[in-house]
């Protein structure tokens, strides 16, 4: 196939539900409130959470702050490198809750960011943010719709509940990045840029080829704000071509 050949668009699959909402969040975001509360009557697992975040200098940080979240580091440096939040820019978040990322957007001049998750997301001056399951028929256009038509980015940082069996839990990974990239290419502007969370050293079942075919350029990043003994990675696709 010659280098001006497009491969052939694969016929848009029934979307995944999700089958269950995340449970280790709270209606202020996915595991990080307010406030972090005692330990008392939680679970081990959670336990080990909260110690890790009363412990976790980005927490802090981002506490101090007054960001939602230590992932808008993540966005804070993916964007330093590739400025892809622009002044007046449209933007979809894909799994926003708490809202960090949502907050970054709106911070560094986006005109219209619009945010959705399973959990619900306190209101952010600025932001249109729903609670709904992204892959139920009809979300993907109340959220074009909300910030005005197509997005500049789409930003990916979903994440499924694991449940401890590796094979599984990767499967559930990718078909989150498959239908968060799906989303990005039938939706953003000529130009537009896309970032999803991934992992290091798994088989991607050709999200990453299928990116490559549809961006100019597709760059690996793991942020600083990113755990040192995580495998997460953020995939940033650029410069979305023409059909």
């Amino acid at each position: 196939m010659s280098q001006d050949e497009k491969p052939p668009e694969r016929p848009q699959a029934e979307r995944r539900r999700m089958v269950r909402p995340p449970t280790g969040g709270t209606a202020a975001g996915r595991g990080m409130g307010q406030k972090i509360k005692t330990a008392d009557k939680k679970s081990m697992s959670s336990q080990q959470w909260i110690k890790r975040q009363l412990a976790d200098p980005w927490s802090d940080r981002a506490r101090a702050e007054g960001w939602r979240s230590r992932a808008a580091f993540k966005l804070m440096e993916i964007d330093d490198r590739h400025r892809l939040i622009r002044p007046g820019s449209k933007v979809i978040d894909l799994g926003a809750a708490p809202g960090g990322w949502v907050q970054v957007a709106l911070k560094r001049g986006a005109a219209a960011v619009a945010g959705v998750d399973l959990l619900p997301i306190e209101h952010i001056a600025g932001g249109e943010l729903i609670q709904a399951d992204f892959t139920t028929p009809g979300v993907d256009q109340q959220l074009i719709d909300l910030i005005g038509g197509a997005p500049d980015l789409v930003l990916s940082d979903m994440a499924h509940n694991t449940i401890g069996h590796r094979q599984t839990d990767h499967l559930k990974i990718i078909a989150l990045i498959e239908i968060a990239a799906d989303f990005a290419i039938r939706t953003l502007r000529p130009g537009g840029a896309f970032v999803t969370k991934s992992f290091q050293g798994g088989d991607a079942g050709g999200v990453l080829d299928r990116l490559r075919s549809h961006f100019e350029t597709v760059k690996t990043i793991k942020p600083q704000a990113s755990r040192k003994g995580s495998s997460e990675v953020y995939w940033v696709a650029l410069n979305k071509l023409r059909v």
